[in-house]
């Protein structure tokens, strides 16, 4: 007897959609030109939350904009907790009404119009405050993260239709390569063309910072706004020409609307059903917002803690987006020995550690014991960035911390075909998706909380165990999930 392998899943882990197409995964189908073309839209979206959301402008707005790290922190908490709870309103109910709605290109191409806009007008925030305020920074970021919600619910929904079941997987592995690689490629050009001009010597970098960018207004850290929405708006195109669209149903958008909302209380229910699998999409909301809280925090927390400035934030980034590849890789070799489960639950307590480890870092200390004194050791090197141990080694923790949370995201969806019965596919990935949002607003809440309360970022910081124990305290309670399928 052939072993049932799970429906292709059509859509992401983080948007609610119609349930998946019914077929076997894999196969040799060839990549069309729509394939490719959905994969490079995903690939051209990547760099917005790299640039922007991660390394360089968020920090930016904390440090310079708010003028206080652990302030900024806080503003920029609170204002993701706001965009959480709009998309954890609206994104399950949108997801859930695709098939009804029929054709998505129009409603991506609204959403692209509206986007690439609001990331050319971040621009604008200035350090002097005569361009945006922070009110408005925030507004046009937290408005931008929504409608990236929304476009990641419906572009999802076309990969089947893009590539077909037999090259599903290939169209999928495809946009991830293609979001590294155009991650890494948007953080390698920003470094050579506007952070390392003027602090090095090297021959192959330009003596000043292209297009006269002016260090002094911030402008090199500001520029990555009009990167990231030229590479979304450009990588987007070749979507609406080549790749293939659902039909139209007719259905009014009020009606729908409407009945997605049914369909998505008859999804929640039929899980209900199903105590193991139940319980682990419970534990699940709690790891994953922890998880997605240590990648959003990292790049304010190390400004603000290590004192770093945009030239390490972006050979950070580099360093952890290359790495974080390996993560797959992990997670594949975890399953082989502990299973799924074994896998998410090393994933979660490797997080932890990290987390715990960020915590006791700082320019002058190591892993909270051992202090340092720049002053008296010399460099490790001559070159301009990351030149003493407490540097090296909080770089070495943001190596393990992407490289185990990528091997969760990977152990996580196989977690699920091992408690769920294959005739029930599609409603369980779809509250899989659902618990990807629902409280995807809860890590802000608790890193603002954290901050708030403690007056600092390690504490803010801290919360973030909180979500993890609790999600690998859940764990403990699911059956299965081991090496083989039940």
């Amino acid at each position: 007897m052939s072993e049932i392998t799970p429906a292709v899943e059509s859509h992401g882990a983080a948007a609610v959609l119609d349930p998946p197409i019914a077929g076997e995964v894999g196969g040799d189908g060839r990549l069309t030109r729509g394939a490719v073309a959905w994969s490079l839209f995903e690939g051209a979206r990547n760099p917005y939350i790299i640039l922007i959301t991660i390394y360089i402008f968020a920090p930016y707005v904390a440090a310079v904009m708010v003028g206080d790290p652990i302030r900024g922190q806080e503003v920029i908490s609170r204002w993701s907790q706001y965009g959480g709870w709009v998309v954890m309103a609206t994104a399950p109910i949108l997801g859930s009404s695709i098939d009804k709605l029929g054709r998505r290109k129009i409603w991506l191409a609204l959403a692209v119009a509206a986007m690439v806009p609001m990331m050319f007008a971040l621009w604008f925030a200035k350090p002097d405050g005569s361009g945006l305020s922070v009110t408005a920074t925030m507004l046009i970021i937290t408005t931008i993260g929504v409608l990236f919600s929304f476009t990641e619910v419906l572009h999802n929904s076309l990969l089947v239709r893009a590539a077909g079941l037999g090259a599903a997987h290939k169209a999928s592995g495809l946009a991830l390569a293609l979001g590294n690689a155009f991650a890494v490629g948007a953080l390698g050009f920003t470094a050579w063309a506007f952070a390392l001009p003027g602090k090095v010597t090297w021959a192959w970098v330009p003596a000043h910072p292209l297009f006269g960018l002016d260090p002094a207004t911030h402008e090199p850290q500001r520029v990555v706004a009009l990167l990231a929405a030229g590479i979304f708006g450009l990588g987007a195109l070749p979507l609406f020409f080549f790749t293939p669209d659902a039909p139209p149903t007719g259905t009014p958008v009020l009606k729908a609307f409407g009945d997605g909302f049914k369909s998505l209380v008859r999804m929640v229910m039929t899980v209900g059903h199903y105590k193991d699998a139940a319980v682990y999409l419970a534990s699940r909301m709690f790891y994953v917002d922890g998880m997605n809280a240590v990648l959003i925090y990292a790049g304010v927390y190390a400004t603000g803690v290590m004192k770093w400035g945009p030239l390490e934030m972006l050979f950070f980034g580099i360093f952890l987006s290359v790495l974080a590849v390996l993560g797959g890789f992990v997670g594949r070799w975890m399953d082989e020995i502990w299973g799924p489960k074994g896998s998410v639950r090393v994933s979660i307590g490797m997080s932890l550690l990290g987390i715990v480890a960020f915590l006791g870092m700082a320019p002058d200390k190591i892993l909270y014991l051992w202090a340092f004194d720049p002053k008296v050791h010399a460099p490790l090197w001559n070159g301009p960035f990351f030149t003493t141990w407490p540097e090296v080694i909080f770089i070495l923790i943001g190596f393990s911390n992407a490289i185990f949370i990528t091997a969760q995201y990977a152990s996580s969806r196989t977690l699920l075909t091992r408690l769920t019965p294959p005739e029930q596919t599609g409603a369980f990935f779809g509250v899989y998706a659902l618990s990807g949002v629902a409280t995807g607003w809860l890590g802000p809440m608790m890193v603002n909380l954290g901050t708030k309360l403690t007056h600092t970022q390690q504490g803010g910081f801290a919360t973030i165990t909180i979500l993890l124990a609790i999600g690998f305290i859940g764990l403990m309670f699911v059956r299965g999930g081991g090496r083989r399928p039940a």
